[in-house]
């Protein structure tokens, strides 16, 4: 686990230095008007996308996505470098190729820009789970894309 001890405090690092200029970027109606249902069970709502000035042609998208009880996403892929840090209740994730893991709060998983994320659902079919997700992406680029 010790990947997992070094991740947490990185992306809240990042996520604590990247969320304070969404806030006051994003007064509470915006990112309330921003909030999108992504499928019937799960909510996105994004923070803030900030283009590296580094990096040429790369950006950071953050959001979270609540899932309703027994909840899930289809397979899909992100093209991004993707971090995820489980907020509340608890999520199974996994990567074609890899293995089903369940993340509790704190927990996080990471997918490479090839991997298709074929397992993405709330472990609990009573109470919600929300998790934090950080891209790192070509700018203007889908954060998802779907896989049939």
């Amino acid at each position: 686990m010790k990947t997992a001890y070094i991740a947490c405090p990185l992306l809240l690092v990042l996520s604590a230095a990247l969320a304070a200029p969404a806030m006051s970027a994003n007064p509470p109606a915006a990112q309330a008007a921003a909030t999108q249902k992504a499928a019937a069970d799960a909510t996105v709502i994004p923070l803030i996308v900030k283009e590296l000035a580094d990096f040429p042609g790369k950006e950071v998208e953050m959001l979270t996505v609540e899932y309703a009880p027994g909840a899930s996403s289809g397979s899909h892929r992100h093209n991004a470098h993707t971090f995820v840090y489980v907020l509340e209740g608890s999520v199974v994730m996994q990567v074609e190729g890899g293995k089903e893991t369940t993340l509790g709060p704190g927990g996080t998983f990471y997918e490479s820009p090839d991997d298709v994320h074929t397992v993405s659902r709330n472990a609990s079919n009573t109470s919600p789970a929300r998790f934090l997700v950080f891209f790192l992406k070509d700018k203007g680029a889908p954060g998802t894309v779907p896989v049939h």
